[in-house]
């Protein structure tokens, strides 16, 4: 990799830890210092994200924002920073102060139905997006792309280009939507011996626990061939694990989001695919389903968003500066 690419590497996992250490201390920030109750003359909508340690979710949370600002609305938007327990609380104190709905991409999609149903028990609406919950019967709506389709697509590619391949799995068990990912890329694999699953990773999709993780996988084993990445942040650690190891040449990395940083890399040859998802798109819709739904109006409980490989065979259409 050239001193630029690797450079865009090392700037994004440098922000990484930054966010991390800002979503660490959000919860205490809004419970402590700013009680909601005290923010007067507007309706107030609670939010929760699995992290903020993520541009997808960042995307998604100022989307959400401009849509419900502009409509007199107040968004205060939590991390959990991946801890079921923080989010568990976080929805709770939302709760507390009477919030008019809650927004809620879950740490983990089955652990949050008690808390889900104190709040359904105060008529407070539950919004999800980006990857749903086990319990549907205790949300309002809910917006996620087709995340199945997303692993269909990057194993399709994949056998194309290749005949047979060892392939190492990124997984974030906890996520619904990232575990839909790697089973269609399992699913479209079937039980075709030529493609061989020599390792599963759960690395919470996160690039810094990701790239360590590969690190040591890289260390003592050569027979990787690509690696599926459940989102891009942990394909970007993956390429700068295989960059530390002098294997980036030898490994087709995918991932799942569209990210800029990802859209470039794909560019210079660097990574093979991506999948976009749009943010943007994900945050606009549940803002005016959110307001849609306190005017009164008929919504959608699940809307689906369809998703689209990029590789460098269609890079040429897609922005490398932004989202899609």
């Amino acid at each position: 990799m050239s001193r630029k690419g690797m450079f865009r590497i090392l700037v994004v996992f440098i922000v990484t830890i930054a966010l991390f250490v800002v979503g660490y201390f959000s919860f205490d920030f809004y419970t402590q210092k700013i009680p909601i109750m005290s923010i007067k003359g507007s309706k107030k909508i609670g939010a929760t994200y699995m992290t903020l340690n993520n541009p997808f979710f960042e995307i998604i949370d100022k989307e959400l924002k401009n849509s419900l600002t502009s409509e007199g609305y107040t968004l205060i938007s939590l991390d959990p920073v991946l801890d079921l327990e923080r989010q568990k609380e976080q929805i709770e104190y939302l709760i507390e102060q009477k919030v008019a709905a809650i927004v809620v991409n879950p740490v983990d999609y089955i652990g949050l139905r008690s808390v889900l149903k104190k709040a359904n028990d105060a008529n407070i609406p539950i919004f999800t997006v980006d990857t749903e919950v086990v319990d549907e019967d205790l949300v309002t709506y809910n917006i996620v792309s087709d995340n199945y389709d997303a692993g269909v697509q990057c194993a399709n590619d994949m056998m194309a280009r290749l005949d047979e391949a060892n392939i190492v799995l990124l997984e974030h068990n906890e996520a619904n939507s990232a575990c839909l990912r790697i089973q269609g890329f399992v699913d479209a694999i079937g039980k075709n011996s030529n493609y061989r699953i020599v390792e599963r990773i759960d690395c919470q999709g996160q690039l810094e626990v990701a790239m360590p993780l590969m690190e040591e996988y890289l260390q003592e084993n050569d027979d990787v061939d690509v690696v599926m990445a459940l989102n891009d942040p942990s394909a970007l650690g993956t390429l700068a694990a295989l960059e530390s190891q002098k294997k980036l040449e030898d490994v087709l990395v995918y991932g799942v989001d569209g990210t800029p940083e990802a859209k470039r890399l794909i560019s210079e040859g660097r990574m093979q695919a991506t999948v976009a998802q749009s943010p943007e798109t994900m945050g606009k819709k549940t803002g005016q389903a959110i307001i849609d739904y306190f005017n009164g109006k008929k919504i959608s409980e699940k809307v689906i968003e369809p998703v689209t490989i990029i590789t460098q065979a269609n890079i040429q259409n897609y922005s490398l500066e932004g989202w899609q």
